[in-house]
């Protein structure tokens, strides 16, 4: 009996190991983004896109083995487009070959580090902005840099210029990523109270009685569940998606930062979710409006991906 139990607790030990970290959207969320992106794409800008993509490290290491034999050339480089917009979170990966960094922009050349492939660090501070606000008074902390904001800006001057296509590759997959990490809410707000003066690190530090147990992933799951491989729930999740609104033409990161960031404090941080660390628990009525603003970010950041690349990449 006492092995039985000592196995399992090495089981259960093992299992929390291999889960994932939370991701801005999840693999299903990201690669929702890029379908409703490329469903706008200029012809031009497709192929352009795909030929930088083959650059990519992933390309036939794991993407073109996800897809089945026979699959149209049209479906293989759509189903590629999607799969790009996760590898910024794949390579965070214990086993990835990157270097583990924290949340916290060094203050060492690496932080603001863009020379492609050949770069080894994982720049987890690149995936959000902690636009800090408090509901009781609390002095907010200043917002670190580089952030997804200013990231964005410098991919997207790289690809629109005469840089290298080995650069233009990585600034690609960043760019995807990055634009649909930008429109999810707590990828660009922390809540700060007398009790956490740094914030709450974009929810994750609100815990839930629901599954997965904490605020930011419960975001970051609404569409569904799967990794890169899961293409198929991917494009399921996206065609079920509304039209993107009459402000997707809006260009300005700036912008959709600052929509995000009030959409944290109007549609994330409400009741039932309180003013401390919880735990709290979610009911239909806050599950079901989650999952409709999230549907609304996620088609917004597809067309405002698409209108960027077809007037960006050269």
């Amino acid at each position: 009996m006492k092995i039985q139990l000592r196995s399992l607790a090495v089981l259960a030990i093992c299992l929390l190991i291999s889960i994932p970290p939370a991701n801005a959207w999840n693999s299903i969320g990201h690669m929702a983004v890029a379908y409703v992106a490329w469903q706008q794409l200029t012809p031009a800008t497709r192929q352009r896109a795909i030929t930088l993509l083959k650059k990519n490290p992933f390309y036939k290491k794991k993407w073109l083995t996800y897809i089945p034999k026979g699959t149209s050339v049209d479906d293989q480089n759509l189903y590629i487009f999607m799969m790009a917009a996760t590898w910024p979170d794949e390579i965070k990966a214990s086993n990835s070959g990157y270097k583990l960094d924290s949340d916290t922009p060094p203050k060492t050349s690496e932080a603001t580090r863009n020379t492609g492939y050949g770069d080894k660090y994982m720049h987890k501070y690149w995936h959000f902005i902690d636009t800090p606000f408090s509901t009781d008074g609390t002095p907010l902390p200043a917002i670190p840099t580089p952030n997804a904001e200013t990231q964005i800006g410098v991919f997207r001057q790289v690809l629109s210029s005469n840089a290298s296509d080995s650069l233009k590759s990585y600034d690609l997959v960043w760019l995807m990523h990055l634009v649909g990490d930008v429109h999810q809410p707590l990828h660009c707000a922390t809540r700060v109270t007398s009790a956490d003066h740094n914030g709450d690190a974009g929810g994750n530090d609100v815990k839930l009685t629901n599954a997965p147990g904490e605020l930011h992933a419960y975001w970051d799951d609404i569409l569904g569940m799967g990794t890169t491989q899961d293409y198929k729930i991917g494009l399921t999740a996206a065609q079920s998606l509304p039209a993107a609104g009459s402000n997707s033409s809006d260009s300005s990161e700036a912008d959709w930062v600052s929509e995000s960031f009030h959409l944290a404090q109007s549609n994330v941080y409400v009741a039932p979710v309180g003013p401390a660390a919880g735990p709290y628990t979610t009911d239909a009525a806050y599950q079901s409006a989650t999952r409709t603003t999230a549907q609304q970010q996620i088609a917004l950041a597809g067309a405002r991906l698409a209108n960027l690349l077809n007037a960006d990449l050269k």
